[in-house]
């Protein structure tokens, strides 16, 4: 799979050890839309997906989130590598910890008919909904929130894939 970027703080010099949390996120267009999850609470968009559980793969992992999240159900045969995000930094919580994340995208279709979302706690506490968005608007909200407990660089990570699908011509 193709690197779309790197995000790398530098910041990590005095770490000791690293905490690697990989991910896997749909990418899903309609009408010149894309699926996101809206965070009501925050204000903010991100890729239908999540984290990588065990030796789950990250296709798996993508139709697994997506569903949770978004109650979209991902259409298996329309599945196609978009390309991944490589994101390093000292992280938020243990300043002796580097965080390492890869952020896996996928181009692929779903059903029409959504199901019920299956959300976490936190998710369920930032009211996430899912919205197909004007890609634009996506961008400009993610460069302007203000006031969340999630580290900056995931709102820009999602804002630059949106700007690269948008360059490449897929929105």
């Amino acid at each position: 799979m193709r690197l779309l970027f790197e995000m790398d703080k530098r910041d990590y010099d005095n770490c000791t050890h690293r905490f690697v949390r990989n991910s896997a996120r749909s990418i899903i267009i309609r009408e010149k839309k894309i699926a996101m999850i809206h965070s009501l609470k925050y204000d903010y968009y991100k890729f239908p997906g999540g984290g990588m559980e065990g030796e789950e793969s990250p296709v798996r992992a993508m139709i697994r989130e997506t569903r949770e999240e978004a109650g979209l159900v991902v259409r298996p045969d329309t599945v196609k590598e978009y390309g991944y995000v490589h994101r390093i930094q000292k992280s938020d919580k243990d300043a002796t910890e580097c965080f390492v994340q890869d952020n896996y995208y996928y181009l692929c279709d779903a059903e029409n008919e959504t199901v019920a979302q299956c959300l976490d706690n936190y998710e369920a506490m930032e009211s996430f909904t899912l919205e197909f968005v004007e890609p634009h608007i996506a961008i400009q909200k993610n460069r302007n929130v203000r006031n969340s407990l999630h580290n900056s660089m995931m709102f820009e990570r999602e804002a630059r894939v949106i700007e690269l699908l948008i360059e490449e011509g897929l929105l």
